[in-house]
């Protein structure tokens, strides 16, 4: 069988396609982007005819994945962590009216935060969809994982989470590949009223969903990703999920005298889990994301027998990636793993690119809003630009969240505060910064709106933005006074002209929007033909 080298994304999105992807829609988010990049520039996938599409938003890349699945072909959609928040609502709903072609639901966790806001583990999603989900260890099986989730999707006509974290969707390994499968032909529902989620029918799909988690556990007791393997040692038993599992082997070597179970699909495998629990003295936890299988293993009131060791009880960190130090350290092995770690050099904080727009963007608000008596604050939102909260800049006051810039800054005014400024992307403005600014509309809000366009999604790599140079006809369509949507070009010299077109708008009574064009520097730099002038 062939072999590619292959980042753990590209695996996954290569199974997918060899297991009869139909259709792959995302908004880019590290660290789950390359999922669907690959789909994109895959020759198979185009050769295949497969749709594949970067959306407004997570949401609505869950919703076009369900409507594709609807048609009986298979789909999946991608996203990272806090995407989830943002698809949350399909998400869920999903699982009740279930689907009919296989659909996935890619989340990429990013424990340690290497590119996000939080660190939280989309595992706790299941508790409240009640969906089944598989969790690679390795790239293999990250490749080998779309077959079985989109298997277990048709049979149960349930969606189905593939769950990675940073390390594995950014790291190499050699992937064996296989035969690709006939994809789907198009076909109805079987039973599509159970796509209207109308209460009375809706309670009857959720019945329905409850009855079939004793299989969901069945599955993962007979997963391929589960295992149990058998020790001499009775003293501790380990439980490892995902990735974790091989930083456990790294450390315990493949002559370890405890059992050890792997963890690699869910809902938990009970049986095994009771099987260790009643044979071992000592349950060692090792989990990448929270401790959510420790949580559940210690129960309320916490149990106390056999000990449950792991993050919640100071022998893991609480916080940040697994690595195998520390699995050394709770074994009590002194690895020079740890050390080393200290040896390293602290990575030097990110920084706007020489030649950004942002930056320039960010001098004529600081003129206006760091100078003399000025008492205004900027509202920031997630993109490249949220790096001028650093020095050189220190531009801007808050960043929580995707969107929350322009609803922050409404709601900071309607406390009294002036002027009140929103930062955001042309992107993230397409994603969920569109209602905010309705919000603002509709209730006259004296917020000043700074809309930097740099002609693509910059962090994350320069997929297409959504708002595909439309910015003004898409304010002007939601509402503002067209009087009042001004236009600039962030350089240097036009630094005057800018702060003043700034004040301006600050001193306008009422939603008012500054669009900041000017392309991306890096995406200049790779459109400009080879021995070009700059």
């Amino acid at each position: 069988m062939p072999t590619r080298l292959l980042l753990g994304n590209e695996s996954l999105a290569q199974g997918a396609i060899d297991a009869g992807l139909s259709g792959a829609y995302a908004y880019p988010g590290t660290p789950s982007t390359e999922i669907t990049a690959y789909v994109l520039r895959s020759h198979q996938a185009a050769m295949g005819n497969v749709i594949c599409a970067w959306t407004a938003n997570e949401k609505t890349a869950l919703e076009a994945a369900l409507g594709m699945s609807y048609g009986g072909k298979r789909a999946m959609a991608s996203m990272k962590h806090v995407g989830l928040n943002v698809a949350a609502d399909p998400f869920i709903n999903s699982a009740i009216s279930g689907c009919h072609g296989g659909l996935i639901v890619n989340v990429a966790d990013d424990p340690s935060m290497h590119s996000s806001q939080n660190e939280q583990d989309s595992r706790v999603y299941l508790d409240l969809a009640m969906m089944p989900c598989i969790e690679p260890a390795d790239q293999q099986e990250a490749y080998r994982a779309p077959a079985l989730a989109f298997a277990l999707s048709e049979t149960y006509r349930i969606p189905v989470m593939i769950r990675l974290t940073t390390r594995l969707c950014h790291s190499r390994a050699t992937v064996t590949v296989g035969q690709p499968s006939r994809r789907n032909d198009f076909s109805y529902p079987e039973d599509p009223k159970r796509f209207i989620l109308l209460p009375a029918l809706a309670r009857k799909s959720y019945a329905k969903l409850l009855d079939r988690q004793a299989d969901f556990i069945r599955e993962s007791e007979a997963s391929p990703f589960t295992e149990y393997l058998e020790g001499t040692d009775f003293s501790t038993g380990i439980m490892a999920c995902g990735t974790a599992y091989h930083y456990v082997r790294e450390i315990v070597g493949d002559d370890c005298p405890h059992p050890i179970l792997k963890i690699g699909q869910y809902p938990l495998p009970n049986a095994l889990i009771e099987r260790m629990m009643s044979a071992c003295d000592r349950i060692l936890v090792f989990e990448d994301g929270y401790p959510y299988l420790e949580g559940k293993l210690r129960g309320l009131p916490v149990r106390t027998s056999p000990t449950i060791h792991g993050r919640l009880t100071g022998h893991l960190p609480r916080t940040g990636e697994l690595n195998p130090g520390h699995v050394a350290k709770a074994f009590g092995i002194e690895s020079p793993i740890l050390n080393a770690a200290s040896a390293v050099p602290s990575p030097r904080p990110p920084a706007l690119c020489p030649g950004c727009p942002h930056g320039d963007t960010c001098n004529a608000l600081n003129a206006v809003l760091r100078s003399g008596d000025a008492n205004g604050r900027v509202f920031s939102d997630i993109g490249c630009y949220t790096l001028s909260a650093m020095p050189p800049y220190e531009s801007v006051d808050t960043c929580v969240e995707m969107g929350a810039s322009i609803t922050m800054a409404k709601g900071a005014s309607q406390a009294g505060l002036h002027p009140a400024v929103a930062l955001i992307g042309d992107s993230t403005f397409t994603h969920s910064g569109m209602t905010g600014l309705l919000d603002c509309i509709n209730e006259n809000a004296n917020v000043t709106v700074v809309i930097v366009d740099n002609l693509t999604i910059a962090m994350t790599g320069g997929q297409t933005s959504s708002a595909n140079h439309r910015l003004a006809e898409i304010c002007t369509g939601l509402g503002v006074d067209p009087a009042h949507i001004r236009i600039i070009t962030p350089l240097p010299n036009k630094h005057d002209e800018n702060v003043e077109v700034l004040q301006q708008e600050i001193a306008h009574t009422g939603p008012s929007i500054i669009i900041a064009v000017r392309e991306c520097i890096q995406t200049a730099r790779r459109s400009r033909p080879k021995g070009g002038s700059s």
